[in-house]
């Protein structure tokens, strides 16, 4: 695990929260080219306020493998409920898809930063 790879993670998850609570429309707009709802801005609201949060924990607490990997473990479970509303409900697939790849991308990056690398 490297300082400036989880510091990066920390910042673009920040970013991220802070543009969903702030500006959902704009970023739904920009990542779906379409415009949200009322309803899926106050959902990306929420979404925003869950990335911030983990953000400040990660970043407070103390970037530990332990903590990355539940970081991780939150976003793949929420990348997995982004999935399943896509499947159900066609009105959001986009937002929702879009979304999940997102989600799957920090648990990724969470997983990278949590796993030492192997030498040898």
């Amino acid at each position: 695990m490297t300082s400036a790879t989880t510091r990066v993670l920390q910042v673009a998850r920040a970013g991220y929260g802070a543009a969903l609570l702030l500006a959902p429309g704009p970023a739904i707009r920009l990542s779906t080219g379409r415009p949200a709802g009322h309803r899926t801005r106050n959902v990306a609201r929420l979404l925003g306020v869950r990335h911030l949060v983990q953000a400040a924990v990660t970043a407070g607490i103390g970037p530990s493998a332990e903590l990355l990997g539940i970081g991780a473990a939150v976003d793949i479970t929420h990348a997995a409920s982004m999935a399943g509303l896509a499947l159900a409900d066609r009105s959001v697939r986009r937002v929702t898809l879009t979304d999940a790849l997102i989600e799957t991308a920090f648990a990724a990056a969470g997983l990278s930063s949590a796993v030492p690398p192997r030498i040898g």
